[in-house]
């Protein structure tokens, strides 16, 4: 049985894959029915007004322009999100 070691406790191989299947499977469902761009002003609802100018002021956010809007792609969106901060 092969085992992992975590610094607070160890797991066998099959349960770390089994939670690991289960919350990959959790993230798929919910950004399934996600649209690929959004308007600035869902981006801004969706993920907060500070957070989206920051990521843009940041440059890791490239907005596409279409005639009298900004719109924003929702991968990058959601991967931005997913990093936590360090403000340290």
């Amino acid at each position: 049985m092969t085992m992992i070691q975590f610094s607070d406790k160890m797991v066998t191989y099959e349960t770390f894959m089994n939670d690991l299947s289960a919350r990959i499977v959790a993230q798929i469902k919910s950004t399934q029915n996600d649209p690929e761009y959004v308007s600035q002003k869902q981006a801004y609802r969706i993920f907060g007004r500070a957070n989206v100018e920051r990521w843009r002021r940041q440059d890791k956010v490239h907005p596409r322009r279409r005639p009298g809007k900004l719109e924003y792609s929702m991968v990058e969106l959601r991967k931005l999100q997913s990093v936590s901060q360090d403000y340290y």
